[in-house]
């Protein structure tokens, strides 16, 4: 469950801007599911656009949800991370 620089920083924002009070970023698997019922962190659509406006707060890459690919990106703390770390402009 290694997590790299940014896969930790992408874990502390999601705790901290959806208010994860019983969870801990260091605890949260970066291949984990991020939604869904019952698995992973179980973040619903809400979460989402409020957790694209905190990452385009933070390091400026806009994430839409008209984005064929944006179920991928959403996947886990790892595959948002990869897509920050491409299209970051912060």
């Amino acid at each position: 469950m290694q997590k790299s620089a940014l896969e930790q920083q992408v874990a502390e924002l999601i705790v901290s801007e959806l208010s994860l009070d019983d969870v801990s970023a260091e605890d949260i698997d970066p291949e984990a599911s991020l939604f869904g019922e019952g698995e992973g962190l179980g973040l619903d659509s809400i979460d989402a656009l409020e957790l694209a406006l905190a990452i385009s707060r933070e390091y400026g890459c806009q994430l839409r949800a008209d984005d064929k690919e944006y179920t991928q990106i959403f996947a886990s703390i790892r595959n948002l991370s990869q897509y920050i770390e491409a299209h970051r402009t912060q």
